[in-house]
């Protein structure tokens, strides 16, 4: 599929504008909220549909799953919210899509989130949450979707894919430092697979000016979408995360995040060294987050280091961060610029030297936005990344993104 064509599609969606449609989606969301017993118990079914093209050079950047340079990506994405008086709520969030990463597969429906919550006091100083749920770490998960997003793509760091595979240990030094393919990308995985959807329990709450928030969940940080849910891996190795947050006044906030967890999965214990198992090999992430608003400007970094024990290595170490800003030309326009870097530590090589386990790279994303209603939004996209280390190769991507919310 050509990017032209696909852009064109995004475009000529925007007439929806003039079909009256606004005054359909309200009446939809009317239809989709019930209440019952004097609003004591209250659902609403809502919903996003995103229209995606990609155009990129091989190999595809990040996540994106695809050995052709033009990829259209469309998305339902269906949230559930109930509440039962003024202390229990649950959510669910299910997609249909070509998969949780953007890819040229087939059709799929998923259950990426549930999640049941009691909120025992009103001023919200306890949270009590179990389900399937996106990390408590970082700031940007909590406006990861498509709507609260100003870009299309997440930072580097949540997709950006290093040597470290969760399905198989290295044979040798060497072997980890090894070029992989991009062919087979897929069996390695990032410092943060995207919101990290993985199940658990978690605590959170405010406290004056501090807020915090802690939880145990079955899989790591880097874990891929697979791992996530119970069926898949249980509690045999659970991983601790938390943050600490300080709000000095409306405009500044600061946070501190900690997460440690064993990052391999059941099949790669054959591959460990003999008495050794997954529990012994452990992924630790540290992380620093700022945000910042003030009348049409926002501002957002975050600042990781991670480090990952390998077997017949040792300590794997990187940093990677990004600085985020949003300006909001008029009510309805905004552009949006991010500059992302990570760079890697070195290991020993086997043969009494020592090498970088990574290629250091940075790439700078640029976004412009236009909401048509408060339904409707379009989203252009330029990103270019820069491998500072290794081959040095480039790669370009220009995206388009679509979306409808009822």
């Amino acid at each position: 599929m050509k990017v032209l064509p696909a852009l064109s599609v995004c475009l000529l969606a925007c007439t929806v504008r003039g079909f009256d449609a606004d005054d359909f989606l309200e009446r939809l969301d009317s239809t989709l909220t019930l209440s019952a017993f004097h609003d004591v118990l209250r659902a609403r079914l809502s919903g996003t549909v995103d229209l995606e093209a990609y155009h990129f050079q091989q190999p595809a950047p990040g996540l994106i799953d695809s050995k052709i340079d033009n990829l259209f990506n469309p998305r339902l994405t269906l949230f559930l919210d109930a509440q039962a008086g003024p202390q229990i709520y649950f959510f669910a969030q299910s997609r249909l899509d070509r998969g949780f990463d953007p890819s040229a597969r087939g059709a799929q429906v998923r259950l990426d989130e549930y999640a049941l919550r009691f909120t025992p006091w009103d001023d919200r100083r306890f949270n009590l949450q179990i389900g399937k749920f996106a990390t408590v770490v970082g700031n940007w998960v909590k406006r990861h979707l498509s709507w609260e997003n100003p870009f299309i793509n997440a930072p580097l760091v949540y997709e950006n894919i290093t040597p470290i595979s969760d399905k198989a240990a290295p044979a040798s030094p060497l072997d980890f430092v090894r070029e992989f393919e991009p062919a087979d990308k897929y069996q390695f995985n990032p410092v943060i697979w995207g919101p990290s959807y993985a199940s658990g329990i978690s605590i959170s709450g405010r406290l004056d000016k501090f807020d915090y928030a802690a939880e145990m969940k079955n899989s790591a940080l880097s874990s891929r979408p697979e791992s996530w849910s119970l069926t898949e891996v249980g509690f045999d190795h659970p991983t601790f995360s938390g943050r600490l947050g300080f709000r000095p006044n409306e405009a500044w906030s600061f946070g501190v995040s900690a997460s440690d967890g064993a990052y391999f999965r059941a099949e790669a214990e054959s591959t460990l060294p003999r008495g050794r198992d997954i529990g012994d090999y452990r992924e630790l992430v540290l992380g620093q987050d700022i945000s910042f608003a003030w009348h049409h400007l926002q501002f957002w970094a975050e600042f990781y280091e991670a480090r990952f024990e390998v077997p017949r290595v040792g300590n794997a170490g990187t940093f990677a961060y990004y600085l985020e800003a949003k300006y909001k030309f008029t009510p309805q326009l905004f552009g949006a610029l991010r500059w992302n870097e990570q760079l890697f530590g070195d290991v020993p090589d086997g043969a009494g030297g020592h090498i970088s386990w990574g290629r250091d790279l940075g790439r700078i994303d640029a976004a412009l936005g236009y909401r048509f209603t408060p339904h409707t939004q379009l989203k252009l996209q330029y990103s270019f990344q820069q491998e500072t280390t290794g081959q040095k190769d480039d790669n370009h991507l220009v995206a388009a993104q679509f979306t409808i919310r009822f």
